[in-house]
């Protein structure tokens, strides 16, 4: 009985004066939205795979004179709504290969 009485008082409770942290995520909805969105069409499949690149647009090197000056590492793991956006296009793709009638090359 004492190792469970002491278990309880030692572990740490929200005490009265320090402010509880509210945290609201605004994106929410919309990451629901993207993670319940179901394909049900090859068109709709073929767009969401051209609107969304398979890869960071955002990556560069500046290369000067043979020399590389500058080099901007990929940027969409930045994107709050980077990890929905690709499970919705590898859900698209999925589609389009479970799909006798088309094919998955989807130009870009």
């Amino acid at each position: 009985m004492t190792f469970i009485h002491n278990l309880k008082t030692t572990q740490s409770s929200p005490s009265v004066n320090q402010p509880r942290e509210l945290s609201v995520d605004v994106l929410s909805p919309l990451r629901h939205w993207l993670n319940r969105f179901e394909i049900r069409n090859a068109a709709i499949a073929q767009s969401i795979c051209r609107w969304i690149p398979d890869q960071c647009p955002f990556a560069r090197k500046i290369v000067w004179q043979g020399r590389t000056l500058l080099v901007i590492p990929p940027l969409c793991k930045l994107n709050p709504l980077y990890d929905e956006l690709i499970a919705l296009r590898f859900r698209a793709l999925c589609y389009l290969a479970d799909q006798p009638a088309t094919g998955v090359c989807v130009e870009g």
